[in-house]
């Protein structure tokens, strides 16, 4: 519900959406998504029948407004030589690399959260969304995706928002914290210290914990 209020999918009961200091409460979904804004989901969805390196070469082409449609855009001629850089530096940062003939049908459900990533990250968004991108994963996936989401904030300085229920995954990645109780900000800050919150403890693992 936080996500699709940031998004535009649905519209919060009060209060403003603010991003890089702009009011973004009555903006169109896709002008939200032009200012830098970029997301994955917590179902994987990716398009059967094309490979990783198509996923990547249509996102591509959307950020730098080549194409239209998905047939125009997978259909809109030969790769250049930019766009097939650009995919195979994306595929190597997010441990995809080699696999771009790889149809997405063959993919393991970590290799498939990997490329969605890949895909959020070749539009260049400054701040990305991701909703509980560790369900389903087994342990390794789950730090290998850690991995590559910390890389991306150091190296590229995108903000990352992200909702998850894994406390692993949560201390690999984020430096604040919000624990969210029905709905109301319960606490904020950084995580071992809102980890250790009794409130949070509370909520959250039930009243005979201390």
């Amino acid at each position: 519900t936080f996500f699709n209020c940031l998004l535009g999918l649905l519209r919060p009961d009060g209060g403003r959406v603010m991003f890089k200091g702009r009011d973004l409460t009555r903006m169109s979904i896709h002008r939200r998504a032009r200012l830098g804004i970029g997301r994955t989901f917590q179902r994987v969805e990716l398009f059967g029948g094309l490979t990783v390196g198509e996923h990547l070469l249509i996102a591509e082409r959307a950020r730098s407004g080549r194409g239209g449609l998905l047939a125009d855009m997978v259909g809109g001629g030969r790769p250049t030589d930019g766009e097939r850089d650009r995919v195979a530096v994306m595929l190597d940062l997010v441990g995809l690399g080699g696999m771009a003939d790889v149809p997405v049908e063959a993919l393991s459900l970590g290799h498939a959260r990997l490329l969605e990533l890949g895909r959020a990250l070749i539009t260049e968004p400054d701040m990305l969304l991701l909703d509980e991108p560790s369900s389903g994963l087994d342990r390794v996936e789950a730090l290998a995706l850690a991995a590559v989401l910390k890389s991306t904030q150091q190296e590229r300085q995108t903000a990352v928002l992200l909702v998850e229920h894994d406390l692993e995954m949560v201390r690999r990645v984020v430096s604040r914290l919000y624990v969210l109780d029905f709905g109301s900000v319960l606490a904020a800050g950084p995580v071992e210290e809102v980890l250790g919150d009794g409130r949070v403890r509370h909520a959250y693992l039930g009243r005979g914990v201390a």
